[in-house]
C-alpha cells in the first residue's frame, strides 16, 4: 500500500465504503437522477404533442440533432470522419418533412440527404471515403429517418401544418397514437429495469448487453401489457387485445433498438454516448428504443386501423 492511500477503516469492507452514498444500484444507474430527468422529458414531449404539435416536432428534431452529434463524436474516436454538415442538415429536414408532407416527403428528404452526403464527401480526399460515406448514410437512416415516423401520424391526423395548438382544442387520433407509443416505450424501460434489477439472473445477450436479462424482458412485456390494455380501452377507444398487440410489438422493437445501440457502443468502445442526461447517459441512450419503436408503431397502427 502506498503512503498516499489511507488505511481501511476498521470493520468496514473496502467495497462497502466505496458504495456508501452511491445511489447507483445493481442495474448501473443513478436512480433519483434517472427518474427526475425521465419524467421531465416525458412531460415536455407529451405536453408538446397534445397542446403544441409544432413544439413537439421541434423538440424531437433537437433530440435527433443531439443524438447525431453524439454519434459523430464517438466515430471521431475511431478515426471515422462523418460528413457532419449534410448529415445535420438532413437531421433537421426529415422531421419537418414528415410533419408538413407525410411519408412521401420524408422519403424524399432521406434520399436527398444521402445524396448530399455522397456529393459532399466526393469533394474531399479519397482517403477514408467509404467509411465516411457509410457512417453518414447509416446515421441518417438510424436516427432522423426512423424517429420521424413518430411525427408522420400528426400529418395523417389532419391539421399538421398548424404552428399553434390543435384547432378547436381537438387532439387528433394520430397524436394519441404517438402518446401511447411513448408510454409503452417508457413502461418497457421502467418495468424491465425494476424486474431486472430485482430478479435478473439470465442475460439475454451477454456479449452485447450483460445487464439486460430475460427476467427483465418478461417484466417489460407484463408491465407494457397492463399499460397497453388501459391505454387501448381508455385512450384509443379500441378493444383490449389491441393493447396487448401494441405492447408486445413495442417491447420487441424497443428491446431490439436497445441491443442495437449496445452493439454499436461496444464496437466503438464506449459505455455511454455521452453524459448529457444525468442518470441516463447520452441522448442516444434514450432514443435507442424510440427510433425502432416509432416505425413499428406506425406499421402496427396501420394494420390495426380496422380493429
Amino acid at each position: 500500500m502506498s503512503e498516499a492511500e489511507p488505511a481501511p477503516a476498521q470493520g468496514i469492507p473496502t467495497r462497502a465504503r466505496r458504495q456508501r452514498g452511491n445511489p447507483t444500484p445493481k442495474a448501473g444507474r443513478n436512480l433519483p437522477a434517472a427518474i427526475g430527468v425521465g419524467l421531465a422529458m416525458l412531460f415536455a414531449v407529451l405536453g408538446g404533442l397534445l397542446f403544441l404539435p409544432l413544439g413537439f416536432v421541434l423538440l424531437t428534431t433537437a433530440f435527433a440533432v443531439l443524438g447525431v452529434w453524439e454519434i459523430f463524436r464517438a466515430l471521431e474516436g475511431q478515426d471515422t470522419r462523418m460528413p457532419i454538415i449534410p448529415v445535420l442538415t438532413g437531421t433537421v429536414a426529415m422531421p419537418l418533412a414528415a410533419y408538413f408532407g407525410g411519408t412521401e416527403s420524408l422519403l424524399f428528404a432521406m434520399v436527398l440527404s444521402s445524396t448530399a452526403v455522397l456529393l459532399w464527401r466526393s469533394l474531399e480526399s479519397a482517403a477514408g471515403a467509404p467509411r465516411s460515406v457509410f457512417s453518414g448514410i447509416f446515421t441518417l437512416a438510424w436516427v432522423p429517418f426512423l424517429i420521424s415516423f413518430a411525427i408522420v401520424p400528426l400529418h395523417a391526423g389532419g391539421g399538421a401544418t398548424t404552428a399553434g395548438p390543435w384547432p378547436g382544442g381537438q387532439v387528433p387520433a394520430g397524436a394519441w397514437q404517438i402518446a401511447v407509443m411513448l408510454l409503452l416505450v417508457v413502461s418497457n424501460d421502467t418495468f424491465g429495469y425494476l424486474v431486472g434489477a430485482l430478479f435478473g439472473k439470465h442475460p439475454m445477450a451477454p456479449k452485447i448487453s450483460p445487464k439486460k436479462t430475460w427476467e427483465g424482458f418478461a417484466g417489460s412485456v407484463a408491465g407494457a401489457m397492463v399499460i397497453g390494455i388501459l391505454a387501448s380501452v381508455f385512450v384509443l377507444g379500441r378493444p383490449w387485445w389491441v393493447g396487448v398487440v401494441l405492447a408486445v410489438g413495442m417491447v420487441a422493437a424497443a428491446t431490439a433498438g436497445d441491443l442495437a445501440e449496445s452493439m454499436v457502443k461496444r464496437e466503438l468502445g464506449v459505455k455511454d454516448m455521452s453524459s448529457i442526461l444525468p442518470g441516463h447517459g447520452g441522448v442516444m441512450d434514450r432514443l435507442d428504443s424510440i427510433v425502432f419503436a416509432a416505425p413499428a408503431a406506425y406499421i402496427l397502427f396501420a394494420l390495426l386501423s380496422g380493429a
